[in-house]
């Protein structure tokens, strides 16, 4: 493997690891900067079932260009003159498609689907980040304002 090859590699590891800090939470307990000091509706209820989801990855421009560049790199030292072309075109098709599908992957988080019965009688299902624990018969607020919507305790 040459030294251009390993620096890209590393290049683009790093920036899926950037991308993942970017990335916006969808955590009950996490708060956008434009939903800060904004009302919120609050409204009482019981949680009526809880369901394990997967919430599915970023899809940027970043883990594509980089699997791209890298597979370009990769099918280039394949063969000479035409062979050596093609090799890079299909190196950077195949490293573009698997850079877009880990970068998915490495930004995937675990979620819940919480449907509770509110006060009023009516039901509803909020899916976010799994990070706080719900049980079914256990007493939530649910805080909707902003587009958003959030179960807590």
């Amino acid at each position: 493997m040459n030294i251009r090859l390993v620096k890209l590699i590393a290049v683009a590891a790093a920036s899926v690891a950037v991308l993942g800090g970017c990335a916006s939470s969808m955590s009950g307990g996490a708060y956008s900067r434009e939903q800060a000091r904004q009302v919120q509706e609050v409204q009482m209820g019981v949680v009526e079932s809880v369901r394990h989801v997967k919430i599915e990855g970023t899809k940027s421009p970043v883990g594509t260009g980089a699997g791209a560049v890298i597979g370009g790199i990769a099918g280039s030292n394949i063969g000479a003159g035409k062979g050596s072309t093609v090799g890079t075109i299909l190196g950077a098709v195949a490293g573009g498609v698997a850079g877009s599908m880990i970068e998915e992957g490495v930004m995937s988080k675990d979620g819940l689907e919480i449907t509770v019965k509110l006060d009023n009688g009516r039901m509803i299902a909020v899916t976010q980040e799994a990070d706080e624990q719900f049980r079914v018969g256990e007493r939530v607020r649910i805080l909707s304002g902003g587009g958003v919507t959030r179960v807590t305790h």
